[in-house]
């Protein structure tokens, strides 16, 4: 994720159901006024600012410059820093971690929660949500499809995303001295904005590791095929949705 660039502007106006959908994963965290909590992954800091409605001291970091620049020009009451979720450190440690739509980014999710379970004190909590098995399944095999037909080798290589299965993760968290009190694993089919261009907009904001490397001429091949092979499944009525699968997991630190 450190490494992928984001248009912020893009981001807040056509893909503003991240954390939308995300303000209810707040009743999960439950802060409490006088909280110490991070989240991790803040992107430009909108439930950052509903975390800190709660009376909490929070403080958010994300691995992007340009996320932590608008947040920072959103939301200047607000303490924001750029971190990697695989190696971030804090001064002292957090009642919570709160983390919405980032892990599925993080390809090497041990060093992730390591970092987490650094961050936390005993008896602290980490609520996440982000991308399960299964998540824009669709979607993915249709790109994977094209570029073996364009003459790419090991298109799974280029797969920007981890989608783990909840006993996955959950045996990660576990391996690293946190008891998983919670975790769901359900689909939420996400409209998408922009009408006819809602999957073009939401390929070239979120799967662009799958076309690194493409000319323009090919790259512009590929999104209008998978469009075309997508249409009759995610299309409907002048919108087209994405086939989202989420996991949601909280998880406490053990004090031993």
């Amino acid at each position: 994720m450190s490494q992928y660039s984001w248009n912020t502007a893009l981001y807040e106006k056509n893909h503003a159901f991240v954390w939308q959908y995300g303000e209810s994963l707040l009743e999960l965290l439950a802060p409490q006024a006088g909280e110490q909590i991070l989240d991790l992954g803040c992107g430009t800091g909108q439930l950052t600012a509903k975390i800190a409605e709660s009376g909490a001291f929070v403080q958010g970091i994300d691995s992007s410059l340009a996320m932590i620049s608008t947040a920072k020009s959103n939301y200047p009451h607000i303490s924001f820093a750029t971190a990697d979720a695989r190696n971030f450190q804090v001064e002292e440690p957090f009642d919570a971690v709160f983390s919405n739509a980032v892990l599925h980014w993080i390809k090497e999710p041990e060093a992730a929660i390591n970092c987490v379970a650094k961050a936390l004190k005993p008896g602290g909590r980490f609520v996440a949500e982000f991308g399960g098995k299964g998540n824009v399944g669709a979607i993915v095999r249709a790109i994977l499809s094209v570029l073996s037909e364009i003459g790419c080798e090991e298109p799974q290589a280029l797969n920007p995303w981890y989608f783990p299965s909840i006993g996955e993760y959950a045996g990660l968290l576990e391996k690293q001295g946190f008891e998983v009190g919670y975790a769901v694993l359900f689909d939420r089919p996400t409209l998408l904005f922009g009408g006819s261009a809602g999957m073009v907009n939401w390929i070239q904001m979120f799967a662009g590791g799958f076309l690194s490397g493409l000319s323009d001429d090919v790259r512009s091949h590929l999104i209008r095929t998978v469009e075309e092979r997508l249409r009759s499944v995610l299309y409907c009525d002048g919108n087209w949705s994405a086939d989202y699968r989420r996991i949601r997991i909280v998880a406490v630190k053990k004090s031993d």
